[in-house]
C-alpha cells in the first residue's frame, strides 16, 4: 500500500473501521492528483468498496497565504463549508457524492479529513472528446438543466449558505477588490502587465461602474470548470470540490462557465443574463486566473507547464481589452 502522508495506516484502518464496519479493511490507497486547496486519495477496500478521503491540510494547500491573510482572494476553504453547502445541495436536489463522515477533532492531527462517496466515472471534461453526439447531447443538456435549477435557488441576499445578514455593498465590489490585488501581483512577474498596470486598473473600474445595484441572488457553485463535474456510469453529473459554493450574481458562474466549457457552453447558456456584470466578471477571471497562475507557479504547483500556461493565456486576454 502506498504510504499515507496524513493519517497513519493503522489510524486510517480505525477509522474506515469505525464507520464503515470492520469488514471494511483498507488494501490500496492511491492519491489523486490536481486540486489546489485540500489533498484526496481514494481507498480500496478488501470487500471491494471504494470512498475517498478528503484531507484538509492547510500547509499543502497553494493558496495557504491568501487563507490566513482573511481570504483577501475571495477563496474558500475549509471542511465547516464543505459539510454545509454538502448538506444543502442535497436538500436541494442538486447531485454531489455523499459526505460519509467529518472528523474535526484535531486532536493527533492538525487538520480536518472526511470520508466521501467514491464515483465511479469520468470527468465533463472527458466527454469534449466523444465521438456520439446523442451521448453529448444526453450529457450537457442534464448539466445545463441542473445549473439553471441550482441558480434557481434565490435569495435577496449574497453569501454563504448560513450568512443571512443584509450586505452592505454589492457583490461585485468583492470580485473588483479582489481583482485589483491580484493585478498588482501580476504587474510584478510579467512586463506587459506592469507597463499597461494603469490602464488595465482603469479598464476594471470602467467595467464596474456600469453595473447597476440588485436584491436578487442565486446559488452558484463558485468554480465550475468541467474537471469539477464527475460523470457516472448512467450519465449523471456529480458536482464536486463544493466549498466554494453560495448566493451571489449566477453571471459570475457564468462567465466562468464561458471560459472553460468554449463551445459546450451552448448548453448552459442562460437568456436573462446582466450583459455589464458578464463584462465585467469576464475581465475579472482574465486578471485573477492571470495572477492564480503566477501563484501555482511560483509554489511548486506539481503541473508547472499547466500553471505557465494559464497565466500567459490569461494576461493576454486582459491585455487584449485594451486594443478593442
Amino acid at each position: 500500500m502506498e504510504r499515507n502522508f496524513h493519517l497513519d495506516l493503522s489510524d486510517l484502518q480505525t477509522y474506515v473501521g469505525n464507520v464503515f464496519g470492520t469488514n471494511h479493511r483498507v488494501t490500496d490507497m492511491v492519491r489523486l492528483h490536481g486540486g489546489a486547496q485540500k489533498v484526496i486519495y481514494r481507498l480500496n477496500c478488501s470487500n471491494g468498496f471504494s470512498c475517498v478521503l478528503y484531507v484538509w491540510d492547510l500547509t499543502m494547500n497553494f493558496f495557504q497565504e491568501e487563507i490566513e491573510s482573511n481570504g483577501a482572494d475571495h477563496r474558500s476553504y475549509g471542511s465547516d463549508l464543505f459539510a454545509m453547502n454538502n448538506r444543502f445541495f442535497k436538500e436541494q436536489g442538486i447531485r454531489t457524492p455523499a459526505l460519509y463522515d467529518l472528523n474535526q477533532d484535531q486532536t493527533k492531527y492538525p487538520f480536518d479529513y472526511a470520508l466521501v462517496e467514491y464515483m465511479e466515472g469520468q470527468k465533463a471534461e472527458v466527454y469534449f472528446h466523444e465521438s456520439d453526439t446523442r451521448v453529448q447531447d444526453a450529457l450537457f443538456h442534464q448539466i445545463g438543466d441542473m445549473l439553471a435549477g441550482m441558480h434557481g435557488n434565490i435569495r435577496q441576499t449574497f453569501g454563504k449558505v448560513n450568512d443571512r445578514e443584509e450586505a452592505r455593498e454589492n457583490c461585485h465590489l468583492l470580485q473588483k477588490k479582489d481583482a485589483e490585488n491580484q493585478l498588482l501581483y501580476a504587474s510584478q512577474y510579467i512586463e506587459p502587465i506592469k507597463a499597461h498596470y494603469s490602464q488595465l486598473l482603469d479598464m476594471l473600474h470602467v467595467l464596474a461602474s456600469r453595473i447597476a445595484p440588485r436584491n436578487r441572488y442565486g446559488f452558484i457553485h463558485g468554480e465550475l470548470g468541467p474537471d469539477h463535474i464527475l460523470v457516472n456510469q448512467q450519465l449523471e453529473p456529480y458536482l464536486i470540490d463544493i466549498e466554494g459554493a453560495e448566493f451571489y450574481d449566477i453571471e459570475l458562474e457564468h462567465s466562468f462557465l464561458e471560459l472553460r466549457f468554449g463551445e459546450y457552453y451552448r448548453y448552459l447558456k442562460h437568456d436573462t443574463l446582466d450583459p455589464n456584470r458578464m463584462a465585467f466578471y469576464r475581465f475579472y477571471y482574465h486578471i485573477s486566473l492571470t495572477a492564480g497562475g503566477l501563484k501555482l507557479l511560483h509554489r511548486g504547483f506539481p503541473d508547472q507547464q499547466f500553471a505557465r500556461d494559464l497565466a500567459a493565456y490569461h494576461s493576454r486576454c486582459a491585455l487584449g481589452y485594451l486594443i478593442k
